[in-house]
């Protein structure tokens, strides 16, 4: 089934939508949401996304970034993606929301207007495999010492939306 995207301007008004790799290949801006998990010790949770996505395989990013279906809120498009990939519900809190456009190679760009989520986890995941290729918890200062010796190893939007984040925070 072909996969939407709800195009919008910087404002956040409706534009229309528009087949997912589509928007991708043509850079235009539409909804998304990022969210960001941590555990009682204060870790990040870091899914590697699975090998089959056409964008970014095998690559580190946050615990979920997605986008909210047509008719769907930023928080509900987030706990249903928590569920959809990691198999997991928790309560989650939006942070903030900004605006960011991210080369992804292939011709690809993610062009997103972005709502930010937090929330904590402690139990165990029943990973989607064809999203999820594996799951771990870093904390801040090994994430930046990972990030800083080896970018390649994780996602474009997922190193512009972790700077956002620390300025937040």
């Amino acid at each position: 089934m072909e996969e939407l995207v709800v195009l919008v301007n910087p404002q956040d008004e409706i534009l229309g939508l528009m087949e997912k790799q589509q928007a991708h290949i043509n850079g235009l801006l539409h909804r998304a949401f990022s969210v960001f998990l941590f555990n009682d010790k204060g870790e990040m949770l870091l899914q590697k996304r699975a090998a089959n996505k056409y964008h970014s395989p095998l690559k580190w990013t946050n615990a979920v970034c997605s986008h909210p279906k047509s008719g769907e809120t930023y928080l509900e498009g987030a706990k249903r993606r928590l569920k959809e990939e990691l198999g997991i519900e928790t309560e989650l809190s939006e942070k903030f929301n900004f605006i960011y456009k991210a080369d992804v190679g292939g011709g690809l760009w993610e062009h997103e207007l972005d709502h930010v989520f937090v929330g904590n986890y402690d139990d165990d995941f029943n990973l989607n495999k064809d999203e999820v290729e594996e799951v771990k918890y870093i904390s801040m200062q090994d994430l930046d010492n990972e990030m800083s010796e080896n970018p390649e190893n994780f996602t474009e939007w997922f190193k512009i939306i972790l700077e956002e984040y620390k300025h937040h925070f």
